[in-house]
């Protein structure tokens, strides 16, 4: 069993991390809020339920960070309404922007933790949320508490959790790309990127990114949390296997040199050899091997209709 830091170390450490990133986080990672993610997202969802539908009237999203998960359901009209919840207060201002640009209503934020959620129980159709488990200190606490708030017959929803195999196979392109840099750079002509100056809110960062991503998941590890908190129905998928080794790879190298100096080509190359490769995981692979394999791990599971008292 590993052994983790204290539960407010790691709360702290993921609040001032994320309050920190808060601002950048869309355009580091790559978030997309028209066409291309919301297909991704909806794909995501029709993996887990067969389809993208029924609508749910009201939804809960743990980790919402910036909204990309949620906002894209509330646009989607796959949810009604949807509350949106985090420890990160910058993330929850930032999610507000976005859904304000988006023109969405019927969105609200909550600043909570998952382990304790200050909603009356049985509220919610949909609990979900996008890589945010692995952040989460007590997760057994975590999936009682989804339990609570969801009434009899709700759904279980979380996707781009990292499993164990797979965060280990993804080791090797992160490496690959650190040796690569600096040929990449000058072929590309692109400047490296200087170290963060000490003490500035960048290195910080830099420094509290170590600490908050605290767990890795087998499928087994997913379905045993959501049978012990109570739900039935478990299922567990894996997603990304190639996708992942050209994303990491290519992340590697982008993040070594200035932003601004990228070709637009090699972006575009970047963008969508990534998305072909989705494709492929997709029709290839995800059909023939072990959710473990896959670098992301999806999990949907049901609470009873008949809850016990």
């Amino acid at each position: 069993m590993q052994t983790l830091p204290p539960r407010e170390r790691i709360l702290e450490a993921n609040t001032r991390y994320h309050d920190l990133a808060a601002a950048g986080y869309d355009a580091k990672w790559g978030i997309d809020f028209g066409e291309v993610g919301r297909a991704q997202v909806l794909a995501k969802v029709q993996k887990l339920l067969g389809s993208t539908g029924p609508c749910f009237d009201e939804a809960l999203e743990i980790g919402a960070g910036t909204g990309y998960f949620g906002l894209h359901l509330r646009r989607a009209g796959v949810v009604a309404s949807l509350t949106c919840s985090d420890v990160s207060s910058g993330m929850l201002e930032t999610l507000r922007e976005n859904a304000a640009r988006l023109g969405l209503d019927n969105v609200e934020t909550v600043s909570c933790e998952a382990e304790s959620l200050p909603f009356q129980g049985e509220r919610f159709d949909l609990v979900l949320g996008h890589a945010v488990l692995h952040h989460i200190p007590d997760l057994a606490q975590a999936f009682g508490e989804f339990h609570r708030v969801l009434r009899p017959g709700g759904v279980l929803l979380f996707a781009g959790e990292p499993s164990r195999l797979g965060d280990r196979i993804a080791r090797l392109p992160k490496r690959a790309a650190l040796v690569a840099a600096p040929l990449w750079r000058r072929a590309l002509r692109v400047r490296p990127l200087a170290p963060p100056a000490p003490e500035s809110a960048e290195e910080l960062a830099h420094t509290l990114e170590a600490e908050v991503d605290i767990h890795a998941f087998s499928p087994r590890d997913l379905r045993r949390l959501a049978a012990d908190a109570g739900f039935e129905r478990v299922s567990v998928l894996g997603e990304e296997l190639t996708a992942n080794w050209f994303g990491w790879l290519n992340r590697g190298l982008e993040a070594s040199g200035h932003p601004e100096d990228v070709p637009r080509w090699w972006r575009s190359y970047a963008f969508y050899g990534y998305l072909a490769l989705q494709r492929l995981d997709r029709v290839a692979f995800e059909p023939r091997l072990p959710a473990a394999a896959f670098y992301n791990l999806l999990i949907t599971a049901r609470k009873p209709e008949e809850s016990a008292a």
